[in-house]
């Protein structure tokens, strides 16, 4: 871990308690702390001096450790992947309203993958005499908050030292409340640099962060009871639910008990083991096919925070839906609005359970009197070695890199766009987290920071291994700088098409369906002439990389050497130039035909 700064005396008023706050800030500060908040990601910025300042020499730089951050869209999104890992927030502070505005996509993406992060703000003082002339003007808006209001669960701008430390104390709260998202707080610079006229008094903030008890109402349980108890055929589509290892467990118990087959869904993380007999598969890529057949046959259907279950439904059954009964298990319509679609259309549902799936697993897993212990998966067994090639496939890296890890576990952090379910098995919470939420470019590097300094902190002896395209790496790429600077090991495997694969895929599409030319597809989307040397970016990140590989041969060789580098504590990259294609299948499943 990066060393931190022996914490520093600070001479207090007379009669004020030793270390006593004495700025606003320092109330900011303090509060962070007692919320157990571990780091705060941030890229410095003068409106938040007063902040940075009680973080450094009030308390010493000791907990919340600050991660420093080269744009404000990285300290977002390392906080993002930290909660993905651990279910917990994190802060980050971004600068005025320019930061913020580099923030904001990291932002969206948080709020579409319902993760927890405390975004803390700050303007310039909203006291305009009390402004600097020209920057302090530019960097003070009359209502910061509207720029993320739509996707954030809560936003606030306290006006003193007591509002400021309510408002951590709420924001941290409903942040980490099912449904979870982020919350954005913005602290005016003049608020964090006054001097406190009186000490406030001491509080608990774990009285104030006690997470909000939901069950599942007792008719309704009886109702889906009686439904499973006559279903022959059901499914499960497993969508949000938590990575705790118990919940996994019991998930796994209360679906045997079902006799039910479960789809899981590659946008999110791991619910459910794959190589469990009960695994139907994922709707989208080259087993969605089969996949859909199960489904259509299913005489009930449940499903679990499905992140689209309109859009599966339809999949399967097209406008007018199954004929079997549907039970919708979620929180999410508490924090639907009118601006962000990201909830998808309206499904149909007979039974909708407004409570955390894994307290509904729990209930339904009590009655019908299911045990939960030795629900172990083991992994598949490691494929074999396909022949090097002139063209390197995404499934050959995702083979090659398996039997290069051999026995380790790992954790896929983030995969590309053209990574199909069945590359990889996933057989615990950890093994893969999901995708980026809001379909932001760029977050897979920052994701992988953060998720790879999470299993850093809980013990976890798995490899974080993020599976980037080439958009996706050098939008992001200086977030590895943050992981070099405080010794987070990671390994990011960058599939490199040289293009914007996905807009071609697009293009292709419209192409044919105006009989035009298809052969141009690749205007306005490959990165060449000259071609972006990532292994060296990665390199003055600090990074231990290798390639540009071309060769399928010497794959496994580069991949022995940088998991080893992995091991040893050091950011690795591994460049690999890939064939620039898609399966036809899931070409299909990112373009499918518009429905108008």
């Amino acid at each position: 871990m990066h060393r931190k700064l022996p914490k520093t005396d600070v001479e207090q008023p007379e009669g004020v308690p030793a270390n006593a706050p004495q700025f606003g800030s320092d109330v900011i500060a303090q509060t962070i702390r007692d919320l157990g908040i571990d780091y705060i990601a941030l890229n410095p910025g003068a409106s938040f001096r007063g902040l940075h300042d009680s973080l450094v020499n009030y308390l010493g730089n000791s907990d919340p450790q600050m991660l420093l951050c080269l744009h404000e869209e990285h300290a977002v999104a390392i906080a993002h992947g930290y909660a993905k890992v651990t279910g917990r927030a994190m802060a980050a502070a971004v600068h005025s309203n320019v930061g913020l505005m580099h923030a904001t996509m990291a932002i969206f993406n948080a709020w579409c993958d319902r993760m927890p992060v405390v975004v803390l703000g700050a303007t310039g003082p909203v006291d305009a005499d009390r402004r600097r002339p020209w920057i302090d003007w530019i960097h003070t808006a009359a209502d910061q908050g509207a720029l993320v209001r739509n996707y954030v669960k809560w936003d606030n701008q306290p006006a003193s030292a007591a509002a400021a430390r309510e408002a951590l104390l709420r924001g941290a709260w409903i942040a980490q409340t099912a449904p979870k998202g982020p919350v954005y707080i913005n602290f005016d610079a003049e608020m964090q640099e006054a001097e406190l006229m009186a000490a406030l008094p001491e509080i608990d903030g774990a009285r104030y962060s006690a997470a909000p008890q939901s069950g599942v109402d007792a008719r309704v349980l009886d109702e889906i009871v009686g439904l499973v108890r006559v279903a022959k055929r059901p499914v499960v589509l497993a969508g949000r639910v938590s990575r705790d290892i118990s919940d996994w467990s019991r998930r796994i118990a209360v679906i045997e008990a079902l006799g039910a087959k479960v789809i899981s869904d590659l946008k999110v993380a791991t619910s459910f083991p794959t190589g469990h007999p009960a695994y139907a598969g994922d709707l989208r890529g080259k087993g969605g096919r089969g996949t859909l057949e199960v489904l259509r046959e299913a005489d009930l259907i449940i499903a679990l925070d499905s992140v689209d279950l309109n859009g599966a439904l339809t999949a399967a059954f097209g406008d007018i839906g199954p004929a079997c009964k549907v039970v919708r298990v979620t929180l999410d319509h508490h924090i639907h609005n009118g601006w962000s679609m990201d909830h998808q259309a309206h499904p149909l549902a007979d039974v909708v359970v407004g409570c955390d799936p894994d307290v509904f697993i729990r209930a339904l897993g009590d009655v019908l009197n299911v045990d939960a212990r030795g629900r172990e998966v083991l992994p598949g067994s490691l494929p074999e070695a396909l022949p090097g090639g002139e063209v390197i496939a995404v499934e050959e890296i995702a083979i090659a890199l398996r039997r290069s890890l051999g026995d380790a576990t790992a954790c896929l952090t983030h995969v590309t766009l053209s990574w199909d379910g069945s590359f990889w098995p996933f057989n615990h919470p950890h093994d893969y987290l999901g995708s980026d939420g809001g379909g932001g470019i760029g977050a897979g590097p920052g994701h992988a920071v953060g998720a790879a300094l999470a299993l850093r902190d809980i013990g976890s002896d798995r490899i974080p291994i993020a599976i980037c395209g080439d958009g996706d790496l050098v939008m992001g790429i200086t977030a590895l700088w943050t992981a070099v600077h405080y010794s987070i090991p990671l390994l990011v495997v960058v599939a490199n098409n040289r293009s914007f694969f996905n807009d071609e895929v697009h293009q292709e599409k419209v192409a044919r369906m105006r009989g035009r030319e298809v052969s141009n597809k690749w205007i306005g989307m490959r990165m060449s002439e000259p071609e972006i040397a990532i292994a060296d970016m990665a390199k003055a990140q600090g990074c231990v990389s290798f390639g540009p590989i071309k060769d399928g041969k010497t794959m496994e060789a580069a991949f022995a050497q940088a998991i080893a580098a992995v091991k040893s504590g050091k950011v690795a990259v591994v460049e690999i130039i890939t064939d620039a294609s898609y399966p036809a299948s899931l070409v299909a499943a990112l373009t499918p035909d518009a429905k108008h």
